[in-house]
């Protein structure tokens, strides 16, 4: 039989030095040669190469021409396998910038987090996705076949989404028709939740009982590899999902629920997690199906023939010894050998997952005149108290490094971070306090206390990690001052399943007032700096969830902050900041369009009709220090706020609203 692609395309890496080069996956279902070919030529090839039984390529296009936009299909063994027979979508193409000579021209990067593929039954809906398998497979009881979203109702039949839209699918199916009336996105960020391994669908635990019983743990949660790579076919074989992805770049990193809730939130978890016999292959298949379909394709090809794991997995292990340039010979692994790359990315993630400094997951890409910088905020943390901290010391030095590389050689500074840095003024607080708690600053019974109220509710944001907030905090300040300072820094997040923006209030040079524990804290700011989170893509946020977070943003929230702030002892945060937009909520994403020195966001919400409407839309840069509002329509339900079009202006660490 012919091979045959089971997942993908997936356009990932376009370079945006040259114009001439990108990066496609592909998921093929047995070993063949993996071909892309461009309609004006271009093009390129890879031997597929296999983990745990499932065969990948990641094909490095070349040839591409600055500034235009080509057609592709994919070819397995000589064969067109992509676009897909009778497809109704557009096709695929890859849309290269105008190398050096466009540097200065507009980039349009649409983020968001927190995606199901299919709400889980807990959530109101008994599954829309029906588990067929590949079609024409000979046995359908192979639990290898994957889960064909081909849009047949379960034997409940069909039932309302209780998530609402799905945003990306709403995207997708705008851009498919031309309607969204914006230029298509230069390069999609997905900022962590882009599988629930600890929430799965019906359809996901139908197939998980064939394999094994739901019984015994992890019940219906993701075990091991094999379940991880149908958590992906559920997630990308959407038809719609499937077309925007080959055809929109994408850069991802992870949060906790890729892996899995709370995922280390603190010592505590982990020496409990370890304990059960059933986290080793979770969080094994995790770190390497996330290497696997995610990580690999946020590199460049320069960076992928650099990377030893790449080069030995994609050789079938040969030449891996688990150790980098520099490290004691003493410390490397023997070479590891075999058929395919399973056994050399399973020692990766064995090392990974027991020292974080073994592993890299953050990293940073330079479009034109604009930096975008992707933080790992879950795997490298510090987790013992005293020295809690969201980066460990080699994480943090490569975020800074990254940052004052070549001062002046950039107009944006984007930070992704799955996390917020600037939350809602209460839960701020609620989170410092709660740090202090289970650090000892009121005993024993507290600290016990605090590590329950710790992962009840995720109290485990920048806010938790007090040092590394500051840290950030004063890094963001001394990239965002001086002569060479970018027009704008934008912290890009998501996880808490609403939208809004916030931005810092920095003390006045030599005000006598600033906080005296701020870094340098008469520097003079001159970058616009804000924090824009967008999320859910497609979640949900019950009722109480959303009392909760505008109880967060009001004076009786701030109050309550400033409480607990006494409480544990924790003085007042480094800076202010204020809300200048939302909360929004709904299934939503973001765009920024960054032009010469000013940027423009948009947040669209999805609506049921399959559309996006205009939620907020603003521009920021260094003439104005306060955006402006160019068309904030309501969102349904949610009233404009008078005077801003934008927020209320509640605000926290000012004289007003800091916690003491």
């Amino acid at each position: 039989m012919p091979a045959a692609l089971r997942l993908g395309p997936l356009l990932r890496y376009v370079d945006w030095e040259t114009g001439t080069s990108a990066t496609v996956w592909v998921e093929a279902d047995r070993p063949c040669e993996a071909e892309v070919r461009c309609a004006d030529g271009a093009g390129g090839t890879a031997r597929t190469w296999r983990v745990a039984g499932h065969h990948y390529a990641l094909v490095t296009v070349t040839g591409l021409r600055p500034g235009s936009e080509t057609a592709y299909g994919v070819f397995l063994d000589g064969a067109r396998v992509w676009p897909l027979p009778g497809s109704l979508f557009p096709e695929s193409t890859i849309r290269t910038p105008a190398g050096s000579e466009g540097a200065a021209g507009p980039l349009r990067v649409t983020f968001g987090s927190c995606r199901w593929a299919a709400p889980p039954p807990e959530a109101g809906r008994h599954g829309f996705l029906h588990l067929s398998g590949t079609p024409g497979a000979d046995d359908p009881d192979d639990p290898r076949d994957p889960p064909v979203l081909d849009g047949s109702p379960d034997a409940a039949g069909p039932v309302a989404d209780p998530a609402g839209p799905d945003a990306l699918d709403t995207l997708a199916s705008a851009l498919a028709r031309g309607g969204t009336g914006e230029p298509r996105p230069d390069v999609l960020l997905l900022l962590g939740d882009q599988v629930y391994a600890d929430k799965t669908s019906a359809a996901m635990r139908r197939w998980i009982a064939r394999r094994r019983p739901l019984t015994e743990p992890p019940g219906p949660q993701v075990a091991d590899y094999e379940e991880y790579t149908h958590l992906y076919y559920e997630s990308w074989l959407d038809p719609e999902i499937r077309w925007l992805l080959s055809t929109v770049p994408s850069l991802m990193i992870f949060d906790d629920h890729d892996v899995i809730d709370d995922w280390n939130t603190s010592a505590a978890w982990v020496t409990e997690m370890r304990a059960k016999p059933w986290w080793r292959e979770r969080v094994l298949g995790g770190l390497m199906s996330y290497w696997v379909h995610q990580h690999l394709g946020n590199l460049s090809p320069a960076e992928l023939a650099a990377d030893k794991l790449y080069q030995a997995v994609s050789r079938g292990g040969e030449g891996w010894d688990g150790t980098e340039d520099g490290e004691d010979a003493e410390d490397a692994y023997a070479p590891l050998g075999g058929p395919d790359g399973t056994a050399a990315l399973r020692e990766f993630a064995v090392r990974a997952d027991a020292d974080p400094a073994a592993a890299r997951w953050s990293y940073r890409r330079d479009f034109g005149r604009v930096r975008l910088l992707v933080v790992d905020s879950r795997a490298t943390r510090v987790l013992e108290e005293g020295g809690r901290a969201m980066l460990d010391a080699a994480e943090a030095d490569w975020l800074r490094a990254q940052a004052l590389d070549a001062p002046g050689s950039y107009d944006h500074l984007l930070i992704g971070t799955s996390l917020p840095w600037l939350l809602p003024p209460a839960v701020h607080d609620a989170e410092a306090w709660d740090a202090a708690l289970c650090a000892g600053e009121r005993g024993a019974r507290w600290a016990r206390l605090g590590e329950r109220m710790r992962r009840r509710a995720d109290l485990e944001h920048w806010a938790a990690f007090p040092a590394s907030f500051e840290a950030l905090t004063a890094l963001i300040a001394e990239v965002g001052s001086g002569p060479a300072a970018p027009a704008t820094i934008a912290v890009l997040s998501g996880d808490v399943h609403h939208s809004y923006i916030a931005e810092p209030e920095w003390p006045e040079p030599a005000d006598p007032a600033a906080p005296g524990r701020f870094p340098e804290s008469g520097r003079h700011v001159r970058s616009h700096v804000a924090q824009f989170t967008c999320s859910p893509v497609h979640n949900s946020a019950p009722a109480a969830l959303r009392l909760a977070f505008r109880f967060g943003w009001s004076g009786a929230g701030r109050w309550l902050g400033r409480a607990m702030a006494r409480h544990g002892r924790t003085g007042r945060p480094v800076i202010g900041w204020r809300r200048t937009g939302g909360p929004w909520f709904g299934n939503q994403l973001m765009t920024l369009t960054l032009r010469g020195r000013s940027a423009r966001l948009r947040l669209d919400q999805a609506r049921p009709e399959k559309c996006l409407t205009v939620a907020h839309e603003a521009v920021y840069g260094t003439a104005d220090r306060v955006p402006y509002p160019l068309a904030s329509p309501p969102a349904s339900g949610i009233p404009a706020v008078p005077g801003t079009g934008a927020g209320d202006g509640s605000s926290h660490g000012s004289d007003e609203g800091q916690a003491q």
